[in-house]
Parts: C-alpha cells; structure tokens; sequence
C-alpha cells in the first residue's frame, strides 16, 4: 500500500467530513467501527454517521497540521493533528486535535475499522 494512497483516502474523508457527506462517509467507515472521541466515549458507525447527518456535528474547517502514515500489509496507522472549527450541537468548538486512524484494505477500499481523538493541550 502506498503513502500517497491513504493521504488520498484522509483528504476524501476531511472533505467528507466538512460537508458532512454521510454517502462518503458510510464508504469510508467500516460497519464495525470503534472510536473513542475527545471526550472518551466509545462510539459505532451508525453513532458517528448520526452525528453528521443530524447536524449535531458540522465542521466549518479542518486544517491538516501534519500527518504520520505507517503501513503494515493490508492496514494502514495514520496519526493526524489537525486544527479544526465548528460546533457540536449549539456549542462552537475551535480546537486542535490528534486523531489516530486504523485503515483496513477490504477487497481494494480502504475502511477505517477503529480510531481514537484527543484535544491538543
């Protein structure tokens, strides 16, 4: 798997998540998903794909800070810092964050099957 690829694939899931394109996203996220946000809670697909169609979650930018990429056969580790704007229900969020994103080569697509968040202090 090459590097080029998966930045490609976390620049279609930024832009995804930006407008909040839950059509992309559904693409993206693999069916078992496990992600901890921020906050520490333990979320599914269906929960993170609810909060972007929902609203409750609407990004007004995220700026890519740096970005690591290790690839190990067909899974792929990307730790990204970004700086982000928003808001979560009715309150504005303006943070930088670190995600790490566990990406699973199925059949030729990339899917993240687990990630975690946290608030860069």
């Amino acid at each position: 798997m090459q590097e080029n690829q998966i930045i490609e694939y976390e620049e279609k899931l930024r832009k995804a998540m930006l407008t909040s394109d839950v059509k992309i996203l559904d693409e993206l996220i693999h069916d078992k998903l496990i992600f901890v946000n921020h906050f520490g809670q333990v979320l599914n697909k269906e929960a993170d794909l609810e909060a972007h169609r929902s609203g409750v979650l609407h990004f007004t930018d995220i700026q890519v800070l740096n970005q690591s990429v290790i690839p190990l056969d067909d899974t792929v580790v990307t730790v990204t810092r970004v700086s982000l704007r928003g808001t979560v229900g009715h309150d504005p969020i303006e943070d930088e964050m670190c995600y790490t994103r566990v990406w699973h080569n199925i059949d030729g697509a990339l899917k993240i099957i687990s990630g975690h968040c946290s608030t860069v202090k």
